[in-house]
């Protein structure tokens, strides 16, 4: 039995893929083909935060399911930070799952990642569970739930 064909790497799938780079630690990090991986799956959309230059300072890639949607990965480039831009994207994000139907969005978060927690309990969102050595570190995930 032959492998599945390897979908090729978008334009799109390798900026994300950048971008994340900027965002997250080593063993955090999502190259392009995972990023096509998730671009490529039925639900997903990728919401944008133009630089300027056919690039962008932040992303925030979710899907929808149902009634129910999930942030998947969600970065903004440290040169961009703390200029409203994360807020806004979130802000967006929401805003699109609602309009799609969704009652409910969660997504993970490290447990140590102070600035993300702040930003998304100031959003709404409430802790409902914790998922231990959920990432490659062994850093716990905060499971975050937004009524919609």
């Amino acid at each position: 039995m032959n492998p599945p064909p390897v979908a090729a790497i978008t334009p799109q799938a390798a900026m994300l893929a950048r971008v994340h780079a900027t965002a997250f630690a080593p063993l955090h990090r999502w190259d392009a083909p995972a990023m096509q991986a998730l671009v490529d799956m039925p639900g997903v959309f990728t919401l944008l935060a133009p630089q300027g230059r056919g690039d962008s300072a932040g992303f925030i890639m979710a899907r929808t399911v149902f009634d129910e949607a999930e942030i998947l990965t969600f970065a903004v480039d440290p040169a961009w930070r703390r200029q409203g831009i994360g807020r806004d994207l979130l802000a967006r994000c929401v805003r699109s799952v609602a309009q799609g139907g969704a009652t409910s969005l969660f997504l993970e978060v490290a447990q140590d990642n102070a600035p993300a927690l702040a930003l998304y309990r100031g959003a709404g969102f409430a802790q409902v569970g914790l998922r231990r050595d959920y990432y490659p570190d062994g850093t716990d995930a905060c499971v975050m739930q937004l009524t919609i």
